[in-house]
């Protein structure tokens, strides 16, 4: 049985219930967490929170997610993310997944997502990152806040930078054509 990356989109901050549902079936889910500084009676607290609200991946078959969806609509509404051109639901390469994983599981106040649309106006080489927290990690070249950092995009959805990579630390990899 193959099993696809799902982008899912829920209503009304419910992700994280969503995420203890699955996992309490077994179903692998991912919801990129990020610190933020909440003040609470006049003190700053820091929480962790969903970086991107209402946003869950969820890695099944379409057997699996059909039989979800129907079991999870009447307890919390979700719909699948679609690709505007194809008309088809958000379906994310295990590579692409992988490394959008790995760098945004480093819940750390230096990574920043960005819009997708945003990360595409300045396109850079692609590259491996060859050492460090992020080896392996695959992405885009980019200068971002003065930094050069690592771009993993999930095409037309959301993109995660890394933190500074030094050059020494990069290969550019050949340029695929669309």
């Amino acid at each position: 049985m193959q099993l696809y990356w799902f982008a899912i989109r829920v209503t009304y901050g419910r992700e994280i219930k969503l995420k203890k549902y699955l996992e309490n079936k077994g179903v692998t889910c991912y919801i990129p967490m990020q610190y933020v500084h909440d003040i609470i009676k006049g003190k700053i607290r820091k929480k962790i929170k969903p970086a991107i609200n209402n946003l869950i991946f969820i890695n099944c078959s379409i057997q699996e997610m059909n039989l979800l969806k129907q079991e999870i609509e009447p307890i919390i509404p979700i719909r699948y993310i679609m690709d505007k051109s194809s008309r088809k639901p958000v379906v994310i390469p295990d590579k692409q997944m992988l490394n959008f994983i790995s760098v945004s599981r480093m819940i750390d106040s230096e990574i920043i997502y960005l819009d997708p649309e945003i990360a595409s106006l300045k396109k850079g080489d692609p590259v491996r990152i060859t050492g460090g927290v992020f080896k392996d990690i695959e992405g885009e070249f980019m200068r971002i806040r003065g930094d050069r950092r690592v771009v993993v995009r999930i095409k037309g959805l959301i993109a995660v930078a890394t933190t500074f990579i030094h050059p020494s630390l990069l290969i550019k990899l050949k340029q695929t054509k669309p």
